[in-house]
């Protein structure tokens, strides 16, 4: 690390630790006990907006959620006292706790409720309310929401989408958020930190610490306060992950953080209305999806890209509720693969490339570039597919030129996400083109008609045992036993140094790594009993 980041990171750590409100910065033996210094991720450049997006992959810590998931992704009580779901599927009623203020004291009722949901549905943000037909206060502490038809995922959005104060919301509420949630914000230093104390005001056990410093480093810098002890809790990449901090343990979480491969699913020939070629004739090919699925060694990917830190990945949401274990992967079947490319008819030309009527095994696969992970990866699995004769160049384009190449050329993605409709959005005929949603155009009329029935079920078992099957019914699907419109690989580990006296307690499966997903617990963490 060079002397100059060392300088910055230890003079915005002595500008925490000189806050007049702060006698000295948590130390490895909790001098201090009741702060904490964190590095856990990039700063989220849009603010703490839940209508927006804010606290879908983590704690929103300023804000409560009406409902929310255990550890086992079981749902819980939060601002809901109950709830209730009519037995058409259309209606939700949530009888909401009459004890709660927000951070300035001001009481949270229905009132805020509705007007959260009705902000959020005019945003236009990554949060999907155009199934809300209405929400509306049946009285000061009860709230009706009205479907325009059943949809089993928006109980999703209960758990997520954080309640914000109808009086104190305004076009600066991004930068200055008042919630009902753990913590409240003190001071955001845009490009260094962000600084929060707890709620006086909040209703649940309250977290043992009472201030925590959010630090904005790199990661090399980031790595060095916690040699220096300066941070408590601090994410690493794999590279730094195999060092020892004297006073730290690296805490490993499983993630559904997972890396893969979107495929063009039909041939080339169309374009989009904005003149954007889609398709690929060697893609669109299932016995090269499908070798190419079997002949990959997961294990070799995780070790040799990951050091280790990661699992074989078969799906975009391995080991959730909603996946389906028999689409579990066997990989490294290269000889299987090779014979089901020679049996359809791909045949080795002179410089070992597979040709099937003129047509060469060969194909640019796209990373975005600046991710090392994504692109290592890429030049990874070019190399291990050469022995199955298929041809592959990699190439890291920014996130706009990968939008107009992504329809017709294999794309290096990632995904994962505590929401099955993510699943719907990758592979439902309904969203081939839009955004980065079903890029590759994948369509099956069988996969369609699960994932409908899934969005359409009133239980939440009822609607996992459809999204199951529309991975693979024994017939059909979209996972790797199926169509294999994707190739998954990895699943990351998100890799942490916790001061070795913190504990964090159980975690959820990690998602994507967007936002700060370790916080997902905060208030509960603790100083070990010594």
């Amino acid at each position: 690390m060079s002397l100059i980041i060392m300088l910055i990171a230890v003079g915005m750590l002595s500008a925490c630790s000189n806050d007049s409100d702060n006698e000295s910065i948590v130390t490895k033996d909790g001098t201090n006990k009741d702060e904490l210094v964190l590095a856990v991720g990039g700063e989220t450049e849009a603010g703490f907006d839940p209508t927006t997006g804010w606290g879908r992959y983590g704690s929103s810590l300023f804000q409560s959620t009406l409902l929310t998931y255990d550890k086992d992704f079981k749902i819980k009580n939060d601002l809901a006292e109950n709830y209730e779901i009519s037995i058409d599927g259309l209606e939700y009623i949530l009888e909401i706790r009459d004890d709660v203020k927000f951070s300035d004291g001001e009481p949270l009722t229905a009132e805020d409720v509705v007007f959260t949901f009705e902000i959020a549905k005019e945003s236009g943000s990554i949060i999907d309310l155009s199934n809300l037909d209405q929400v509306e206060s049946v009285d000061d502490y009860t709230v009706k929401f009205k479907l325009k038809q059943p949809q089993s995922t928006f109980i999703s959005l209960l758990v997520t989408t954080g309640i914000v104060p109808k009086h104190a919301y305004d076009d600066t509420y991004n930068e200055n958020p008042i919630g009902s949630g753990p913590f409240q914000l003190v001071q955001w230093n845009k490009g260094q930190q962000l600084i929060v104390e707890e709620n006086p005001y909040y209703y649940m056990d309250k977290s043992e610490f009472k201030k925590l410093t959010f630090l904005f480093l790199e990661e090399d810098a980031a790595f060095a306060a916690a040699k220096t002890g300066e941070v408590d809790v601090v994410s690493v990449t794999p590279s730094f992950a195999k060092n020892d901090i004297p006073g730290m343990d690296l805490v490993e979480l499983d993630t559904v953080d997972n890396r893969g491969i979107l495929f063009p699913y039909v041939k080339a020939g169309e374009k989009t209305d904005e003149g954007v070629p889609i398709g690929n004739d060697v893609t669109a090919n299932k016995a090269i999806r499908k070798a190419i699925d079997i002949a990959i060694n997961r294990e070799v990917l995780v070790d040799g890209v990951l050091d280790g830190f990661g699992t074989p990945a078969s799906s975009v949401s391995d080991h959730l509720p909603w996946w389906n274990p028999e689409t579990e992967v066997k990989d490294n079947e290269m000889e299987k693969a090779k014979k089901l490319l020679d049996d359809d008819g791909w045949k080795e030309n002179d410089q070992g490339v597979r040709e099937r009527e003129g047509l060469e095994a060969s194909f640019t696969l796209l990373y975005p570039a600046g991710d090392e992970i994504r692109q290592a990866l890429s030049i990874a699995f070019a190399d291990e597919i050469k022995d199955l004769g298929i041809q592959v160049e990699t190439k890291g384009e920014n996130w706009n030129g990968l939008e107009k190449k992504m329809h017709s050329n294999p794309v290096m993605m990632g995904w994962g996400s505590h929401d099955p409709l993510e699943m719907y959005n990758i592979y439902s005929s309904e969203t081939r083109g839009e955004g980065f949603y079903n890029a590759n155009y994948y369509s099956n009329p069988v996969v369609d008609e699960y994932m409908e029935k899934a969005m359409r079920s009133i239980t939440q078992e009822e609607a996992n045992d459809y999204w199951m099957k529309a991975q693979w019914d024994g017939e059909t699907g979209f996972s790797s036993k199926g169509d294999t419109p994707w190739v998954w690989l990895v699943n990351l580990k998100h890799l942490y140094f916790v001061n070795d006296i913190l504990e964090i307690g159980d975690q959820k499966l990690q998602p994507h790594g967007h936002g700060w997903p370790v916080t997902d617990f905060i208030e509960q963490w603790h100083w070990r009993e010594e």
